[in-house]
């Protein structure tokens, strides 16, 4: 079955049944160390989650590591441009869950970018990034502890398919000649637009099935919360893309109101019904323009159309949802795309989960965790009904490999992610506790020790790891 690697002769798979895994106490899980100075933070990394597991579970449970390759490790052992080689890709598939640290975007040949192309090879349709703040941890905001959400960005879709044709390509002018002289023209809504003819040109596909599986995880995350952070936040620019980001909030809400109806409420009908239980007399037309501040402005349909969706939803929730049984369900909302950016920093306790699609899940997870101390912060995972793969969200930084300096702490968090996808929370706790109180006691690496006022000596990847395990007991 596999070239050039040899799994583990103890352990067992994990296996998936409805999209979730079910997890033997001794999985075995493959690794890619990573390129730079993975040759770091993964030894690091690897320390941290066998001595939670071993401290947590006494024996009883264990990790069987699996070491397989990718980046430019991979192309040593298989040959030039082999950065992500087939024995990879059969490990991962077969053992379900696996975790990595940073990789290469290779240069020359081969694969655009490793990490999308590992997203879409297995459908790992959900990329989630954590953004806490870990009291201690440097940040440029005065209360990022106030800052505590989950993005689920859609990572098979928009426009990091990569379906794009660049200026001059014979394919691309086909395509824009057909788009100006046919199918623009036949678009009445379009009116007279025209794409330059020396463009370059791509596609930007959402779907309703992508969107709404990614939001049904979202939604399911948001039902493990404590009730206060029951919250999913549609992120969208459907205000000027209204068929493929307006598309995607539509649909997220669509699924919302059916799948989960007994589970959710969104913002609007919490207006509706909040009004209603505020005064029982209140009247159709009423309740439609407290809902709506724009109701008098309004065409005669539209007005219509209103008080219609007021009658709607008294008529189907009132008995389920209302007289406050609402605010016992999860929130489904909406924000625009570039208000979200600036909420975030000015309102981060209004918000817990915020699901979006690609281009903007990756804009708003790296916004998110700067304010909470940075990329070397920030874990990841990529998850899909039938594997799962954790990852570091920084880059491989190859002028720092192997100086024994570098955070581990991105890998180290997708570890503890990972451990709580497997379900072994109370190993996932301890680190988050090690970690945490690592950090209040300005035990760090470099990059947070130059930022401490004052500052103070930093440890290395290796000490902050061991620092981390003290502080477990």
């Amino acid at each position: 079955m596999y070239d050039k690697i040899t799994p583990p002769t103890t352990g067992a798979k994990i296996t998936f049944k409805n999209g979730e895994p079910i997890v033997p106490d001794n999985p075995i899980i493959p690794f890619i160390q990573g390129d730079g100075t993975g040759i770091d933070i993964w030894p690091a990394t690897v320390k941290v989650l066998d001595a939670a597991v071993e401290t947590a579970y006494k024996g009883k449970r264990k990790i069987s590591w699996f070491k397989i390759y990718a980046g430019d490790e991979a192309c040593d052992l298989y040959g030039t441009y082999q950065y992500l080689p087939q024995d990879t890709q059969t490990a991962i598939k077969e053992y379900g869950v696996a975790i990595k640290g940073p990789l290469t975007t290779p240069v020359g040949g081969g694969i655009r970018s490793l990490n999308v192309a590992l997203r879409q090879i297995f459908d790992l349709y959900a990329c989630v990034r954590p953004c806490r703040y870990y009291a201690g941890t440097p940040s440029p905001h005065k209360n990022p502890e106030k800052l505590d959400v989950i993005v689920y960005r859609e990572n098979t879709e928009d426009i990091y398919l990569g379906i794009e044709w660049r200026q001059g390509n014979e394919i691309g002018d086909r395509l824009i000649s057909i788009l100006n002289n046919e199918l623009i023209p036949a678009t009445p809504e379009h009116g007279n637009k025209r794409i330059p003819l020396d463009s370059g040109i791509g596609i930007k596909p959402i779907s309703k099935k992508g969107s709404q599986r990614l939001v049904r995880r979202a939604i399911k995350h948001a039902l493990q919360l404590p009730k206060n952070k029951q919250m999913v936040t549609l992120v969208h620019k459907g205000n000027i893309m209204k068929y493929t980001e307006g598309a995607f909030r539509d649909w997220g809400y669509e699924l919302a109101t059916t799948e989960f109806r007994h589970e959710t409420i969104t913002e609007r009908e919490s207006w509706i019904l909040s009004n209603k239980e505020k005064n029982a007399n209140i009247s159709l037309e009423e309740n439609a323009r407290m809902i709506d501040p724009g109701f008098n402005a309004l065409t005669t349909d539209k007005q219509a159309q209103i008080v219609k969706e007021v009658e709607t939803v008294l008529n189907s929730i009132w008995e389920t949802h209302g007289n406050g049984k609402w605010k016992d369900k999860i929130m489904v909302n909406d924000r625009i795309a570039d208000s979200i950016f600036q909420q975030i920093q000015t309102r981060p306790d209004e918000y817990s989960i915020l699901a979006t699609m690609n281009l903007n899940g990756d804009y708003l997870s790296d916004a998110a965790a700067a304010i909470v101390g940075g990329l070397g912060m920030g874990p990841g995972a990529n998850i899909g009904d039938e594997c799962a793969i954790f990852e570091a969200t920084h880059g491989t930084a190859p002028k720092h490999a192997g100086l024994d300096k570098i955070n581990p702490g991105s890998v180290i968090l997708s570890g503890v992610m990972m451990l709580e996808y497997l379900g072994w929370q109370e190993a996932a706790d301890l680190i988050k506790k090690g970690l945490g109180d690592a950090i209040a006691n300005s035990q760090v690496t470099y990059d947070l020790a130059r930022l401490l006022e004052p500052p103070v000596e930093p440890l290395k990847c290796s000490e902050f790891a061991e620092a981390i395990i003290k502080h477990f007991s």
